[in-house]
């Protein structure tokens, strides 16, 4: 199995690594994953971005393929994880990713020899439902997840708005803080007092924080 090579954003002395995956739609090296990244290193975090397959396909000028189920998605992170702790630097070793890339991640922390290997789930923007489709949730992954595991969700998500997670069971190993007014990407409507910059700066405290708290 092909992994693209990673993309690194390194801190000036990194305390911990975050293997950061993208979501269904835009490749790594987004403005959002490479605003988180920077963010991150700026807080005494390595992150690695890495893309799937089917992504990284489309740069070499390939059919432009659909994402594959998430499902199909999980032994390719368990590669790249593998790949990543080469390069990893000392200290906790966190898996996650942006909206599909996180429910991966949480997916994968589902296997107790991961579970034991990593010390938490980063999940940003996670597609509890499809936009339109509350019904149709996507909780086993949290429910069943063997790590600590943090969401950090815009407070307006279609796949998934603060009032209706409010009404989810969700195990004490999951928590979620939500970003002022933020949609998918953690962006506030123009009238907000909220900004994106802003948002973007408390995801990366909030991931820090849950990096470097005590076991």
């Amino acid at each position: 199995m092909t992994i693209e090579t990673h993309l690194w954003d390194r801190a000036e002395t990194p305390q911990a690594t975050f293997l950061f995956a993208h979501g269904a739609g835009v490749g790594m090296d987004s403005p959002f994953m490479a605003g988180i990244a920077e963010r991150l290193a700026g807080r005494g975090i390595d992150v690695a971005r890495f893309e799937f397959a089917y992504m990284a396909g489309r740069r070499t000028g390939g059919k432009k393929k659909p994402p594959p189920r998430a499902d199909k998605l999980v032994d390719e992170f368990a590669a790249a994880l593998i790949a990543a702790r080469a390069g990893a630097a000392d200290g906790p070793l966190l898996i996650g990713g942006k909206s599909m890339g996180g429910r991966v991640a949480a997916m994968l922390a589902r296997r107790p020899d991961i579970a034991s290997s990593i010390s938490g789930v980063a999940c940003l923007g996670y597609p509890f439902h499809p936009p339109g489709k509350t019904e149709a949730t996507r909780l086993d992954p949290l429910l069943e997840a063997r790590a600590p595991l943090l969401i950090c969700q815009g407070d307006r998500d279609p796949f998934g708005n603060a009032a209706e997670i409010g009404e989810y069971d969700l195990p004490d190993t999951v928590s979620v803080a939500y970003l002022e007014d933020g949609d998918h990407d953690f962006k506030p409507r123009g009238r907000s007092p909220a900004t994106w910059k802003g948002n973007l700066d408390r995801t990366a405290d909030l991931i820090a924080g849950f990096a470097f708290a005590p076991a």
